[in-house]
């Protein structure tokens, strides 16, 4: 069996989970077109909104997924952490004023390198899974580490 010191703080475990949860507020989605340029009428247009089949406006995917960037660069993995691979599955929308929550479970851990293979999901408020699928992720050493 390798080594675990290849992980900086400790080498997760499989079954270990870990989530966040956070409002997601109206102003979210000026901030993530500020930074990306994402304009869909979807995510600003009341009556484009209306008329789609979500019925009212909706959160841009990234703002979604993003709790998962805290979820595994704060708890689990932790720090250093950085996504490789990603295969998500957006199965509901996410509106301003829901609250989601991230959620991580480790399915595999590498010994050789700090690599862990994560299930992670995002849920709303009443319970419905919003995006669901898999994440693969290496942990770098910072610094001072």
């Amino acid at each position: 069996m390798a080594s675990a010191n290849v992980w900086t703080r400790r080498m997760p475990r499989v079954g270990e989970k870990a989530e966040r949860t956070r409002r997601v507020e109206p102003e979210y989605i000026r901030l993530f077109t500020e930074i990306t340029g994402d304009r869909n009428p979807l995510h600003y247009d009341e009556s484009a909104a209306r008329a789609s089949r979500f019925g009212e406006i909706v959160v841009q995917g990234g703002v979604t997924s993003g709790i998962l960037n805290a979820v595994v660069a704060e708890d689990l993995p932790g720090p250093g952490t950085v996504f490789l691979h990603v295969d998500w599955r957006f199965t509901a929308p996410v509106r301003p004023g829901d609250t989601i929550t991230g959620a991580v479970e480790v399915l595999e851990v590498r010994e050789d390198k700090p690599i862990t293979k994560l299930k992670t999901s995002v849920r709303r408020q009443d319970g419905v899974v919003v995006l669901e699928g898999t994440a693969l992720c290496y942990t770098m050493a910072l610094g001072g580490a």
